[in-house]
């Protein structure tokens, strides 16, 4: 009986780390022009909150490092998920655009890069996140 109850315990810590699987990103963020503002990230997990400020699943910043900025995120389940980062270099917090509501600052997506007429769609940024990863993302 004793061992019918752990093995029972054992199998349900099991399940419930596999559920709530929790990892860390490793972020190295390449081409930053100046140290002037914040290197800015959002991470999104559904295609319908993709770019869109108030949906953003987790975002951060850091004090911008010329060459190389680099983020460590903790806890993220797993999931689908896609980045977007842009270099506030005047720490307005918002993304600069032209009058077109093309960029003014540096912009750039996990997997994905700016289109003649527009970002890209959540599809074409998607990565699988299920286990401690680095990723480098090159800004534009």
């Amino acid at each position: 009986m004793i061992h019918k109850n752990f093995l029972l315990l054992f199998l349900f810590v099991v399940i419930s780390n596999m559920i709530n699987a929790q990892h860390s990103l490793s972020l190295n963020i390449d081409g930053v022009a100046s140290e002037e503002g914040y290197i800015c990230f959002a991470i999104y997990n559904n295609e319908s909150s993709f770019l869109k400020f108030d949906k953003v699943y987790k975002s951060g910043s850091e004090k911008a490092v010329k060459g190389n900025t680099a983020f460590h995120i903790t806890d993220l389940p797993d999931g689908e998920y896609a980045i977007a980062i842009f270099h506030d270099v005047n720490d307005n917090k918002n993304l600069d655009t032209n009058i077109l509501g093309i960029p003014k600052e540096q912009v750039a997506f996990s997997n994905g890069k700016m289109k003649m007429f527009g970002p890209p769609k959540f599809e074409e940024c998607v990565f699988t996140f299920n286990s401690n990863m680095e990723m480098k993302i090159s800004l534009q």
